[in-house]
């Protein structure tokens, strides 16, 4: 099983990131050199580990954003991107095909660049709401703060099932 990296935000005064559960980033994670359709093979895990509700293909918006009533799954599925995860105060990451990062509800995310032919798969769990807030927004944060907390533990990693990381760094937070 891949451990992921695991990254801690903490509120920037805009994005409020998330006070109890940490990012995780599985770097290659799925070897999808000759994969003829990678985008399938990333929906193929998410919807194993349920995480395909409200699944999408795109990239990722260019100014910062995030969730605060869901949790949110996003696949490298084509192209490069590098991405500022954690608002202003955050860390920037190059991600590649393969890598995926799991964000818990809070966590700001905004593309700085990214390849022309990026293709991004998002995915979420079955619990919690989706919703898009902006790190430009103040009445967006203070909502979030209250909602943060309250959204429910997923029941399996994305990645490595029932079993995987999540399960265990996040019921432990």
């Amino acid at each position: 099983m891949q451990t992921p990296i695991t990254y801690f935000f903490h509120d920037d005064g805009a994005v409020p990131n998330n006070p109890a559960l940490p990012m995780l980033v599985y770097k290659a994670a799925l070897d999808l050199s000759g994969v003829r359709d990678p985008e399938a093979e990333i929906e193929r895990l998410f919807d194993a580990h349920d995480w395909g509700h409200g699944r999408w293909r795109n990239g990722i918006f260019p100014y910062a954003h995030y969730h605060s009533m869901i949790h949110e799954v996003l696949g490298i599925a084509r192209g490069t991107a590098k991405v500022r995860f954690g608002g202003n105060n955050g860390e920037v990451l190059d991600l590649a095909p393969g890598d995926i990062a799991v964000l818990p509800a809070g966590t700001g995310h905004q593309r700085l660049a990214a390849s022309s032919d990026l293709v991004v798969i998002g995915g979420y769990p079955p619990e919690g709401t989706y919703d898009l807030c902006r790190g430009d927004r103040p009445s967006d944060r203070d909502r979030a703060l209250k909602t943060i907390p309250n959204v429910p533990l997923p029941g399996c990693d994305p990645v490595g099932g029932k079993n995987g990381a999540l399960t265990m760094l996040w019921r432990g937070a």
